[in-house]
């Protein structure tokens, strides 16, 4: 699968799946180009900077999509086992993950590392890290209580 840079927050979480912020019409072509067979997205459609018809463009592209769409104020269990389902299901299809900002996005899979899903928690954390450091109830969610009384800082802002 090709870099792509031009998605907001892009990452290679390994050589099937990739994570980002959200990405535009056009990217989501080229990430079929790819061989990007599926989409799950944890950013609501009704937050600022999402695509009007996501399901439809990936459906026109053939890509399957699933939407898990998580409150960024209010993470839960339910969001968190679909997520873990959903990339279950999906054997060895070429995925992308993608939510608004990648904050969403890098906390689950910093979460599945954690919970040995897959991947190594530390290069998870630094993943997360090189976007946001969670607070708050996102902190409780990844299982950081230690920060729960400190904000979301993102990276370029707050640290």
């Amino acid at each position: 699968m090709t870099e792509r840079p031009d998605i907001l927050n892009w990452r290679r979480w390994n050589d099937q799946i990739t994570l980002s912020g959200q990405p535009t019409e056009s990217q989501l072509a080229a990430l079929q180009e790819d061989g990007v067979r599926v989409v799950i997205n944890l950013g609501p459609h009704t937050n600022k900077g999402a695509l009007e018809n996501e399901a439809g463009t990936l459906d026109a592209l053939g890509v399957k999509y699933v939407y898990i769409p998580v409150d960024f104020e209010a993470p839960t269990q339910a969001n968190y086992d679909s997520f873990c389902a959903a990339l279950a299901c999906e054997g060895d299809a070429l995925l992308h993950v993608h939510c608004i900002y990648n904050a969403r996005v890098s906390a689950f899979m910093y979460r599945f590392a954690k919970d040995g899903r897959g991947g190594q928690m530390d290069a998870a954390f630094d993943l997360m890290d090189g976007i946001w450091r969670p607070g708050g109830v996102w902190a409780d969610f990844i299982g950081k209580p230690e920060d729960a009384d400190l904000p979301n800082r993102f990276l370029g802002y707050e640290y």
